[in-house]
């Protein structure tokens, strides 16, 4: 690992001793596991809040089409006539 910084080198000959120390027959994430875990934990909620904020913003009641209803006015009129033609 030709491009590892000094500082680098030196975490991962610290983590490997403790590594050690650790039962072998035993497999745990670990507090890299968990600090991982929490930050995605917290992007999350970040993401969620940022999203609850952005749809509260958001109006939902659409204007009536008016061409819309023109055309079902039209519908509604010829099927009452088709309607009393029968009856």
């Amino acid at each position: 690992m030709p491009d590892m910084s000094a500082s680098a080198s030196l975490a991962m000959t610290q983590l490997a001793t403790l590594a050690k120390e650790v039962d072998e027959d035993k497999v745990t994430p670990g507090v890299l596991g968990f600090i991982i875990f929490a930050v995605m934990a917290l992007a999350v909620w970040g993401l969620m809040k940022s999203m609850n904020r952005h749809m509260s913003k958001v109006d939902f009641k659409e204007a009536p089409d008016p061409k819309a209803d023109a055309g079902d006015a039209q519908d509604s009129t010829a099927s009452g006539t088709a309607k009393s033609q029968r009856g």
